[in-house]
């Protein structure tokens, strides 16, 4: 798609302008019911628009994501516009700078219409723990379109935006991609800039694009990844393009196939999808290899000491006092001389959600004296066999392919109540952001459930920093008709 609208402004069959304007529409149009996105920016999208048009009427040459109209989930930072994380506690806050992947869209030309939904501070499967009300999946409004990224996945999902970053700590960007039937990228850990992301788990997250096709993905995460200054887990990507990859062919790709990964938490109908996909990738010319990663049954308790170990740090920063929410309920019955911590307790008691504060205790108990080397440094050494497990296969095989989610998109409320079976939706997520290679979800196929089609993700991981392979293959698999 992207590259289509590009030759078209080029031949000025269209103009970035109307291109905007067309999609602001749509977001009119659709956006009240699926709740996509929490600020649209008209005035600057329009503006940005009409400087490509600009550039475009004097015969400069643009660039493939110049004028292209995306989203940007609202836990990162663009200046001048209000940056929720989708929390109370930041309700009123406005960016005062960029965070560096939004700052590299805007070198690239691309138009941000606006923040999109998501589940508080990035914590949660089905964007359902959102202060400001829930995303519904566009392809059936009775469903979640996941989460944490809900907001992004079904800005794209719906036809409200061409592309939308997303960030990815357990699963955040491949399981919502997988729920509404598009693309989603998880890059290797240090490949994006992370700078003006609100950190969530910082060893965890990663920002990464959603798009229709593999080849759109591609185009974005070429224009955001890189080394960066102000972030020092980067590497230099010597700014390849990752879209003149895609050749369309896997002759003699060896992809594994782990067992672990097809396990009785697999839905049946998605277990039947993903066979289909295993002998089409066959038929492609892969080389199919089994495979064992043994240490993944680990992964998910391992990831739900970790992370909330780590949000439990980052979030202390919501104090009352050094900014976003300021709340005192105290201080009139005591005089006007409400104690800090008093204000502490309000602050936070009343700007997060339950599942903010749940996760935040979980991790400050596995962090406190007498149960960090039982809990926080055995998930650590955990993760490290998680990695060599990864390491060992990799001897073997180029990428590993896997089911993204154990099923299709869920009804609301269905797991809220079974926060266990809440955290499952990550089993097949969280291993890549332990381990921090890069992981692509993309449709392969649907399920059938009450009358509606709903669509099944797979999962290719691969190497670390070989973001290409990775690309390369779910691309071949999408234009092979």
């Amino acid at each position: 798609m992207i590259r289509a609208l590009h030759e078209q402004l080029k031949a000025q069959e269209i103009t970035a302008l109307s291109l905007a304007e067309k999609h602001l529409g749509v977001i009119d149009e659709k956006d009240s019911e699926i709740g996509a996105f929490l600020t649209v920016t008209a005035e600057e999208a329009l503006s940005s628009a009409a400087r490509v048009d600009e550039k475009i009427a004097r015969g400069e040459a643009i660039d493939l994501l110049e004028g292209i109209p995306g989203a940007i989930k609202d836990n990162m930072c663009a200046e001048g516009i209000r940056t929720t994380a989708a929390s109370k506690m930041l309700d009123s806050y406005i960016a005062p700078f960029d965070a560096t992947v939004v700052s590299n869209l805007k070198q690239s030309g691309a138009t941000i219409l606006g923040k999109t939904n998501m589940d508080e501070f990035a914590m949660g499967s089905s964007t359902e723990s959102s202060a400001y009300g829930k995303t519904k999946n566009p392809i059936d409004p009775t469903r979640v379109p996941g989460g944490s990224s809900g907001g992004s996945a079904a800005a794209v999902a719906s036809g409200e935006a061409v592309f939308a970053l997303g960030s990815d700590t357990g699963g955040s960007i491949r399981q919502p991609a997988s729920f509404c039937g598009i693309v989603g990228l998880k890059p290797t850990y240090g490949r994006v800039s992370r700078s003006g992301l609100i950190a969530m788990a910082s060893s965890l997250d990663q920002i990464g694009p959603f798009a229709t096709t593999v080849e759109d993905a591609a185009i974005v995460f070429s224009r955001i990844a890189g080394y960066d200054p102000k972030d020092v887990t980067t590497t230099q990507s010597n700014d390849k393009r990752f879209e003149n990859y895609l050749s369309g062919d896997m002759s003699g790709l060896r992809i594994g196939i782990p067992k672990e990964y097809f396990s009785e938490n697999l839905d049946k109908r998605v277990l039947s999808v993903m066979e289909k996909a295993i002998e089409r990738l066959e038929s492609l010319g892969a080389i199919l290899v089994d495979i064992s990663l043994p240490y993944t049954e680990y992964a998910l308790p391992a990831y739900y000491i970790i992370m909330p170990s780590e949000v439990s740090s980052n979030l202390a920063r919501f104090d009352g006092i050094r900014y976003g929410l300021h709340v005192d309920d105290r201080k009139e019955r005591m005089d006007g001389n409400g104690t800090l911590l008093e204000t502490y307790l309000d602050s936070r008691a009343y700007g997060f959600g339950e599942e903010v504060k749940r996760r935040i205790m979980l991790g400050t108990y596995a962090l406190s004296a007498g149960y960090y080397d039982a809990y926080y440094k055995k998930a650590q050494a955990v993760r490290e066999l998680i990695r060599q497990d990864f390491s060992e296969a990799f001897k073997k095989v180029d990428v590993i392919f896997s089911p993204t989610a154990p099923e299709p998109a869920f009804p609301f409320g269905d797991k809220t109540q079974d926060l266990l079976k809440m955290y499952l939706s990550d089993i097949y997520t969280v291993t890549a952001n332990l381990a921090g290679i890069p992981a692509i979800s993309f449709p392969i196929g649907t399920v059938l459930e009450k009358g509606t089609s709903l669509p099944v993700g797979g999962q290719l991981m691969g190497k670390w920093f070989d973001e290409e392979t990775v690309l390369r293959a779910a691309h071949a698999y999408e234009t092979d008709k």
